[in-house]
């Protein structure tokens, strides 16, 4: 999913009163498609569920859509002509973070130099989604629970209770059962935020989607005019269907814009499917093994690898390593490289 636009500074005739306000991200008009029964047991669960107020908490591998299913909650609940407000819990540090939740008064830390609205406040009258939401630090989780408790926040830095009317609805690829048990995760917030629990089904369980996946990424995806009039030869389309899918439905995405911009004919052919789609089997040689090559030297090449295969997109990388967004930022400060890929290239 692409990040929403984190603030943006409104005109005032009061430059010292001048407030940082972020804008509500704006809802995507992807289709939620499928045809399978395990899909269609989700959206009947999603239609009886968006009409109430109750916080719902998404289950589900990374890239299976757990934000699209959010933003169905929000477009057919009361909510649906108020704001829809996103924001991942992995891709930011505990401070950055709370300032980006609840706001922060001028002042408040070097830096803040005007008032700046937090996108719970923003979204007052509407939905908050927060994903990756098993990643809050014990900090985080306290404050989120007070609020959801007392239905009111305080900016850092300020005195003053705001009061904010919103709907919860939360993601994780975590078991978050089980970090309530290891201590990670307050039981209390686990309680607050799973009135409903949904679970998005991985790809491969829902393998019958793919051809009418396939086809919508191919013709509407970022590069579909490149691949305008392409189509899976028979072949192709049970090599495909054959694969798991481990990054679920980001990676045939992803998998769908490498074809549309450099398979060769209007004809997708085997052999411009990926190595490791046609041959998920393939292992690596033991005479690959470099002994001057340390494991932490190896990581490191690997995840830079990955951030450039993606054009620096951190999400993407993220996904396809299998590691949180908020494991490749804390790998990246690691290595000193996280300045460069501060700002991915969007593909």
């Amino acid at each position: 999913m692409s990040d929403f636009d984190k603030s943006s500074i409104l005109p005032s005739s009061n430059e010292q009163s001048q407030t940082l306000i972020p804008q509500a991200k704006m809802l995507e008009n992807s289709p939620i498609i499928y045809k399978s029964e395990v899909m269609r047991q989700l959206m009947r669960m999603v239609e009886r569920v968006a009409p109430s107020q109750a916080t719902v908490l998404i289950l589900g591998e990374s890239g299976t859509g757990k934000e699209l299913i959010a933003q169905q909650i929000h477009k057919c609940s009361t909510r649906k002509d108020k704001p829809f407000v996103a924001i991942n819990c992995g891709a930011l540090r505990e401070t950055l973070l709370e300032s980006e939740l609840f706001g922060h008064e001028r002042g408040a830390f070097t830096g803040a130099y005007a008032r700046k609205i937090g996108l719970a406040e923003v979204a007052n009258g509407g939905s908050l989604f927060l994903d990756e939401i098993g990643e809050l630090s014990p900090g985080i989780q306290s404050k989120l629970l007070r609020f959801l408790q007392e239905g009111e926040i305080y900016r850092v830095g300020g005195k003053d209770p705001v009061k904010v009317d919103i709907r919860l609805i939360s993601a994780t690829n975590r078991e978050l059962e089980k970090e309530v048990v290891r201590g990670n995760f307050r039981e209390d917030l686990f309680y607050r935020i799973n009135t409903i629990m949904v679970q998005t089904p991985p790809l491969r369980r829902r393998k019958e989607d793919i051809p009418m996946l396939i086809e919508h990424f191919l013709s509407k995806g970022t590069n579909g005019i490149l691949g305008r009039g392409r189509q899976m030869a028979e072949e192709s389309m049970k090599i495909m269907m054959k694969y798991d899918w481990p990054g679920n439905i980001r990676e045939l995405q992803n998998t769908c814009e490498r074809l549309q911009i450099l398979a060769d004919g209007h004809i997708i052919m085997p052999n411009d499917i990926p190595e490791h789609i046609r041959n998920p089997e393939f292992k690596a040689t033991i005479e690959d093994y470099d002994p001057t090559l340390t494991v932490h030297e190896l990581e490191k090449r690997y995840i830079i690898k990955a951030l450039n295969y993606f054009e620096g997109n951190k999400t993407q990388a993220a996904n396809a390593l299998g590691i949180t967004i908020k494991t490749l930022y804390n790998k990246l400060h690691e290595y000193g490289e996280f300045d460069k890929y501060a700002v991915h290239t969007k593909k």
